[in-house]
């Protein structure tokens, strides 16, 4: 266990930098006293740690400092083969399969006991993924025509900066250069993109740093909608809305409060797709939203 220990805060270290003992104590829920025990061990095994004190105090390991292959365990290398097995599933990439090939050549892990299977995520969208890769490796301004939620359309010219899949769909994350901010494009909504030849005119911090800022901040519009839910249709109100019950009726009926974004569409589909198996209660503009579209396809079809 101690060694395993070593092991996680020599690689914690290397990839979060100066660290308090009382952080990576509360990390891997051992005392401070034990940390420092650690960080003797360590040093006595070659690794150049260096303690620093003061309120910017801790511990940290020199920069040039590179852990050996071979201190990967079989199981760390079942864990690598399980995440570019998914990769390979979901982007067919010939360098994910090129990676996965190296990977299975060196060692013979344990099975991880999972599988991601995202062989679904090649759908809508997924097409663009070589070309949007390729500008993010290369730095090139994207140049596409795209349709927002309020259904309008506009040529937009980006620097991207990674493809994410998030909300079970596939996405841009790129810096507007008219927006002058990082902002999200959704792959299946573009049309007619092309790489230019134009640079980078500023330099971006990496995907990860920028997500977790914007993550922070939602700017869109949520609305909470109560809805009454007969019993046949609970478990979909939970799966597909996201429904949490607030009050419970003798024969499984529920009063049930769903958070939708005002401005999308999928919610109101599926609540239509619900009919007569829930009714919205509140707010009074949300209900003759649905009456309205319930109509107009009354009258389609009539």
């Amino acid at each position: 266990m101690k060694t395993e220990r070593l092991y996680a805060i020599t690689v914690y270290l290397l990839n979060h930098g100066r660290t308090s003992a009382r952080r990576l104590a509360d990390h891997f829920e051992v005392s401070p006293r034990t940390i420092q025990r650690d960080m003797d061990s360590l040093g006595l095994a070659g690794i150049p740690v260096t303690a620093y004190a003061g309120a910017e105090g801790g511990y940290e390991i020199a920069e040039q400092f590179r852990l050996d292959h071979q201190l990967a365990t079989s199981d760390d290398y079942a864990y690598i083969l399980t995440a570019l097995r998914g990769l390979v599933s979901a982007t067919d990439d010939p360098k994910a399969k090129g990676a996965l090939e190296k990977i299975s050549r060196v060692s013979t892990p344990a099975d991880s006991g999972i599988v991601l299977d995202f062989s679904v995520l090649r759908e809508a969208g997924a097409d663009l993924l070589p070309q949007l890769q390729s500008a993010v490796l290369e730095r090139r301004v994207v140049r596409f025509t795209y349709t927002n939620n309020d259904n309008e359309t506009r040529v937009h010219q980006v620097e991207p900066v990674a493809v994410i899949y998030r909300w079970y769909a596939w996405y841009l994350l790129a810096y507007s250069t008219v927006k002058n901010d990082y902002r999200f494009y959704k792959l299946v909504r573009m049309r007619d993109a092309a790489l230019t030849d134009q640079p980078f005119g500023r330099e971006h911090e990496p995907a990860a740093a920028i997500l977790e800022k914007t993550d922070r901040v939602d700017s869109r519009r949520y609305r909470s909608i109560l809805v009454k839910c007969k019993k046949s249709a609970r478990s979909r109100v939970s799966e597909y809305l996201s429904g949490t019950v607030i009050e419970e009726a003798p024969g499984g009926d529920a009063l049930m409060e769903l958070r939708v974004v005002e401005n999308e569409q999928l919610w109101i589909g599926t609540l239509l797709s619900l009919g007569e198996q829930v009714e919205i209660v509140s707010p009074e503009d949300i209900r003759r939203r649905i009456l309205e579209a319930a109509e107009k396809i009354t009258a389609m079809y009539k």
